[in-house]
């Protein structure tokens, strides 16, 4: 579980605490040195980083030639930067990767809501959280490359979820979608379409 002092002082203040406690769930990692490089389905075994200076090694090793996810948000590396050194040890510090990735979900978050068109019901958030779990993992909704997408701006939904971690269904906290891929890289992620459960609004 994240220190409540870490959420307040690095999460972006547009998620509530508890929205940030489940986006790292069911998409980060426990510890800030985790780097995740990946390609396609296949995960490659990389060595433990000992400290943030050998967590950049292996990100820039990498980064580039495979999907690379790093920190308590599995960020993925690499993105909005041209040239792998000037990639930092930021990636892999706990108060700045949490900023970071939590402020790229939420934009992410925004993005799907404004799908749904931007319902103003409770029920619907559990899916839209779902869906945008999902867009973190592969990069893409409906589409669109999310990770470069513009963000709509405007209030994030209202992010009451269930207190029943069961009740987000189709999040798997355990690992990421073997679509997992970097945003424009592989084209063809979510072409088998996004998977949009309308069963739920309007609840059970």
């Amino acid at each position: 579980m994240l220190d409540a002092a870490l959420i307040q002082q690095c999460a972006d203040p547009s998620l509530k605490p508890a929205i940030v406690e489940q986006f790292v769930e069911a998409a980060g990692a426990p510890d800030p040195l985790t780097v995740t490089v990946k390609s396609g389905s296949r995960v490659f075994l990389v060595p433990k980083p000992k400290n943030a200076d050998e967590a950049l090694t292996i990100i820039r090793e990498n980064v580039g030639r495979a999907v690379v996810r790093v920190g308590l948000t599995q960020f993925p590396a690499g993105v909005g930067v041209k040239d792998a050194s000037e990639l930092k040890t930021d990636l892999v510090d706990a108060c700045a990767n949490l900023r970071m990735g939590t402020r790229m979900f939420a934009k992410i978050l925004r993005i799907v809501a404004k799908w749904y068109g931007n319902p103003k019901s409770d029920d619907v958030f559990p899916q839209i959280f779902e869906d945008a779990v999902y867009a973190w993992k592969t990069g893409e909704f409906e589409g669109v490359g999310v990770f470069q997408a513009e963000d709509p701006r405007g209030p994030n939904a209202n992010q009451d979820v269930p207190a029943e971690r069961d009740a987000i269904e189709g999040v798997d906290v355990a690992t990421p979608s073997q679509a997992d891929a970097e945003p424009s890289e592989d084209k063809t992620v979510g072409a088998a379409g996004m998977r949009i459960d309308l069963s739920r609004i309007g609840g059970k």
